[in-house]
């Protein structure tokens, strides 16, 4: 059983979307999980305020769980089970090296170091974050695809690179908030080195090039990534008193949002 959450006049769309948009029409389990990680961020600050600071890392770990476990899914509906696992397996191993390697170097983010909050870890890297980023590398490689309008060269690799990077203006900020990692030298941006959002950049682009991601479903993704948006931007600004963050992420992404959608309206 599928739910279409958007229905959409197909032969109004250019022959290349129409696979893409078609995607919007959801299985019943992928809009439980989309309505349950929702629900998980919300709770987020609920659960803090009731449970202390201890719940956030279970709050975290579960939202992270549930916003991965939907992508996955999405991403297998388009490529099948051996292109997605793959991509994840790409994804999860480099993105844990180059956060083993950061961590232990300075390089390519920074001096950085992950709390013991967050566990399990190897080579003290949270097993959680390789899945943080893949929950996310998906709709940032569909805006860019809007943006751009194809799925190749160098203007959908450097766009990938922002789109990722964009949400790194709300993540970094609230994460360092609440203790689950460090920086030796917080300066920059709200605390955070410059160094790593270079670093973001070059990562996400490398990653980019060794996946070739091509031919996902454009309106799920684009819905996870304004999704994402706005529960960063009202979460930060309302409930974990980061209104900078807030309000610098809201511009970034947002743009990034509105220049999707004006090419959309505008092949």
């Amino acid at each position: 059983m599928s739910v279409n959450l958007f229905p959409i006049d197909m032969s109004k769309l250019p022959p290349g979307d129409r696979l893409s948009i078609r995607s919007l029409a959801l299985t019943s389990v992928q809009v439980a999980l989309f309505g349950t990680w929702i629900l998980a961020m919300i709770a987020l600050p609920i659960a803090k305020y009731f449970w202390g600071e201890a719940a956030l890392t279970w709050g975290i770990t579960a939202s992270v769980i549930l916003q991965v476990t939907l992508v996955v899914s999405i991403v297998h509906q388009a490529w099948g089970v051996a292109r997605t696992i793959q991509a994840a397996a790409i994804v999860a191993i480099l993105t844990w090296l180059v956060e083993a390697i950061g961590t232990a170097t300075g390089l390519p983010f920074g001096v950085y170091h992950y709390s013991a909050l967050l566990q399990p870890q190897i080579a003290h890297v949270p097993l959680l974050i390789p899945l943080a980023w893949l929950m996310m590398f998906p709709a940032a490689w569909v805006v860019a695809y809007r943006i751009v309008g194809r799925w190749e060269g160098i203007q959908f690799v450097i766009v990938s690179a922002l789109a990722m990077t964009a949400w790194d203006l709300f993540l970094d900020p609230q994460m360092v908030a609440w203790d689950l990692w460090t920086w030796a030298e917080p300066e920059g941006y709200f605390g955070i080195p410059w160094q790593n959002f270079l670093g973001w950049l070059l990562a996400t682009a490398l990653i980019t090039v060794a996946v070739r991601p091509r031919d996902l479903p454009t309106g799920s993704f684009m819905l996870i990534y304004l999704v994402t948006w706005l529960l960063e931007t009202v979460g930060l600004f309302f409930f974990w008193g980061l209104p900078g963050p807030a309000l610098v992420g809201f511009v970034g992404m947002g743009s990034l949002i509105w220049l999707a959608r004006q090419q959309r309206r505008n092949p």
